[in-house]
């Protein structure tokens, strides 16, 4: 989730993403990592430029909702990792206002996880698209106003995927186990699988360890499991290492 943006810029005569236009949107940047949100807004927020004016900030679920209702943005970027339940929480708690009469909140998912539990989980959430941090500025600008618009977006390598999971009559079913997670016990259980102790854990997820082994406890009694070696056979049986 650190990865920044990696952009290459706008031209100095190309006006950014309006291109020439007055369009305008407001966007909300939901986000862990504060040099992350600040390299966001320093590359699109130059409203003149782009057309994009950056309203609000947060960095944890709470803070997202909190932010979210009080701005009423027309577009969040949402990371999937949050503190608090991930940006799966963020949609269920923001629902009502996606469906907000003539100006609903819509959301662009802006991660750097391409795994496809990540993909579907905030698509079937409500988010309106799903690109990754390696996105340039401008093509970020124009996913973000082709979302205001009402179009689904998402990086090219994503889009065939996202298609056969929710178009296709032979898509693979629900997993009803692994849907009983939240996020955060999502990570806490691929880490685990991949051999990290709770102490590198709690470094790399930035919480103690206590609550590692809270969330793994509370993965072990949903999922019906003994121990993190039964842990580990079921997370690569379902290729989630």
């Amino acid at each position: 989730m650190s990865e920044g943006v990696q952009a290459k810029g706008f031209p100095a005569d190309s006006g950014g993403g309006p291109a020439g236009d007055d369009r305008r949107v407001r966007v909300v940047l939901v986000d862990d990592h504060r040099m992350f949100r600040t390299g966001v807004q320093a590359e699109i927020g130059r409203t003149e430029q782009t057309g994009v004016e950056v309203v609000g900030e947060a960095a944890d679920v709470d803070q997202a909702v909190t932010v979210i209702t009080a701005t009423r943005p027309e577009v969040v970027l949402l990371d999937v990792h949050l503190p608090g339940g991930g940006g799966v929480e963020v949609l269920r708690r923001c629902a009502p206002l996606m469906v907000a009469g003539e100006n609903p909140v819509r959301f662009l998912a802006l991660s750097v996880s391409d795994a496809a539990e990540d993909v579907i989980g905030v698509i079937r959430g409500g988010a309106r698209g799903y690109v990754t941090k390696t996105i340039t500025g401008v093509d970020l600008v124009d996913s973000i106003f082709r979302v205001q618009e009402g179009d689904a977006v998402f990086s090219p390598r994503l889009a065939g995927f996202v298609l056969d999971a929710f178009a296709s009559t032979d898509a693979p079913p629900v997993d009803e186990d692994l849907d009983r997670l939240t996020q955060r016990e999502r990570e806490v259980l691929r880490l685990i699988a991949r051999g990290y102790a709770y102490k590198e854990i709690a470094k790399q997820l930035f919480i103690s360890v206590k609550t590692v082994e809270s969330h793994v406890s509370a993965v072990l009694r949903k999922l019906q499991l003994s121990n993190r070696h039964e842990l580990t056979r079921w997370a690569t049986a379902r290729r989630l290492v």
